[in-house]
C-alpha cells in the first residue's frame, strides 16, 4: 500500500531509515531528502512509501520538474504507484526492471537513457597539466553558463532554476574547477555527504577544451576533496551512450555497481485497466 505526504520530516521518520539501508544505490532520495530539509524551494513535491506485509519496501519521491525517482521502488509497487499518480509520470529514473515496468503500464516513452552508477574504489590521480581549486564567487557567471551548456547537452528537460542551483552549490562549496595555464578549462561539483556517500555531478568540460583529461582530473580532484574532507565514499552517474566517459571514470578507479533507466513520456497517460492486466 502506498502513502503519500508533502510534509518533509513525517516522510523522513518512516523513509530514511529504509534509505540508509544502501546509501550508495540510494545516494539521489537521501540527497534530495536532505535539499529538502535545507528549505530547497520545491513546488508540490509528493513523498510516498510503500508498505507490504506490514513492512516498508520502497519509497518515491516527485519534486517537479525533476523526475520521479523510482530508485527504491520494487516491481510490485510500480502499478499502484502508477493508478495512485493516475499516470502522471513525464519523466522517471529508476532501475531497469522498474523501468520496464513502467514502460509496460505507460508504453514507449519519448526517449530512454541508460544510466551507470560508479563507486570510487582506489583513486587513481591522472597526470594532466594544470591545477584543481575550489570555486569563487568570482566563477559564478562562468558557471553558470557552463550548467547551461551542460543542461543543453543532456536534454532532460529538468534544468530548473540554474541560476539559483549554481549560487546554492557555490555558497556549500560544492563547486570544483580544474585550471591550465591560469585558465578555468573544467568543472565537476560534489554533493554533500549523505548517509555517508558524496556524488560527484554534473562533470563539464567546454567542447574546446575536451579530450586532454581535465575532465579526469577535476574529478578526481573533487573525489579527493569528498575523501579527505568528508570521509566519505565517493559516487557518480555516468550515461552509457557515452563509452568515453564511462572508460575516463574506470581509469581512475571508479567501479560498476548497478544501472538505471532514464524515461521520459511526452505525453504521459496510463494505457487502460485491460491492456494492463
Amino acid at each position: 500500500m502506498w502513502a503519500f505526504t508533502s510534509v518533509v520530516e513525517e516522510y523522513a521518520a518512516v523513509a530514511e531509515p529504509f534509505l540508509l539501508g544502501d546509501p550508495v544505490r540510494n545516494t539521489v532520495p537521501l540527497t534530495v531528502l536532505a535539499d529538502l530539509r535545507a528549505g530547497l524551494p520545491v513546488k508540490d513535491p509528493l513523498l510516498g512509501w510503500w508498505t507490504s506485509g506490514g513492512e516498508l519496501r520502497g519509497a518515491v519521491f516527485r519534486t517537479p520538474p525533476h523526475p520521479v525517482g523510482l530508485f527504491a521502488v520494487p516491481v510490485e509497487a510500480v502499478a499502484p504507484l502508477v493508478e495512485a499518480l493516475d499516470g502522471d509520470l513525464p519523466s522517471a529514473v529508476g532501475p531497469p526492471e522498474v523501468a520496464a515496468e513502467v514502460v509496460r503500464l505507460l508504453g514507449p516513452p519519448s526517449r530512454t537513457v541508460s544510466e551507470r552508477l560508479y563507486l570510487l574504489e582506489e583513486l587513481a590521480v591522472p597526470d594532466v597539466p594544470g591545477r584543481g581549486r575550489a570555486a569563487v564567487p568570482g566563477d559564478f557567471p562562468l558557471l553558470v553558463s557552463w550548467y547551461h551548456a551542460f543542461g543543453l547537452e543532456v536534454d532532460r528537460g529538468d534544468s530548473g532554476d540554474v541560476v539559483e542551483r549554481v549560487a546554492r552549490r557555490l555558497a556549500a562549496r560544492e563547486l570544483f574547477i580544474w585550471e591550465d595555464d591560469g585558465a578555468p578549462v573544467s568543472l565537476a561539483a560534489l554533493s554533500a555527504p549523505c548517509g555517508g556517500v558524496c556524488r560527484i555531478g554534473p562533470v563539464y568540460t567546454p567542447p574546446s577544451r575536451r579530450r586532454r583529461g581535465y575532465g579526469a582530473a577535476v574529478t578526481a580532484y573533487a573525489s579527493q576533496y569528498g575523501v579527505d574532507h568528508h570521509h566519505a565514499r565517493i559516487v557518480l552517474f555516468t550515461d552509457l551512450n557515452n563509452p568515453t566517459s564511462n572508460a575516463i571514470y574506470q581509469s581512475i578507479g571508479y567501479r560498476p555497481v548497478t544501472d538505471y533507466t532514464h524515461l521520459t513520456y511526452t505525453n504521459p497517460r496510463p494505457r487502460d485497466r485491460e491492456s494492463t492486466a
